[in-house]
């Protein structure tokens, strides 16, 4: 599990240490069907970057947090439907911030 951890942590951009391998656990377990949408999160991940935005680790709260920064309004617009698409696709349920183009994974729906 710890060299899983450590690759997703890597794919995600991080540097693996101790605290941030911790905040990925607590992650794993606040995210409600974690093993069933890892690999989906990490090709929203990778679909992303194309526009800009990317999947991340929350500095506030223990979930995932899905970051749209692109260019442009159009890549924008282009970002939240790969969101959009993966949420109903893979049946997860997501939580956008308000007036912030931030999304929360919470996890696999029920």
């Amino acid at each position: 599990m710890q060299l899983q951890r450590d690759a997703m942590l890597k794919q995600l951009g991080y540097v693996p240490n101790e605290a941030l391998i911790n905040q990925l656990q607590r992650i794993e377990q606040n995210t409600n069907g974690y093993d069933k949408i890892q690999k989906h999160i990490m090709d929203l991940h990778d679909h992303l970057k194309v526009d800009g935005s990317f999947v991340a680790m929350s500095n506030s709260e223990d979930y995932f947090k899905i970051k749209v920064e692109a260019g442009s309004d159009e890549l924008a617009q282009e970002a939240h439907e790969k969101i959009k698409h993966f949420s109903e696709k893979f049946k997860v349920k997501i939580n956008k911030i308000q007036n912030k183009d931030t999304y929360y994974i919470l996890g696999f729906e029920k």
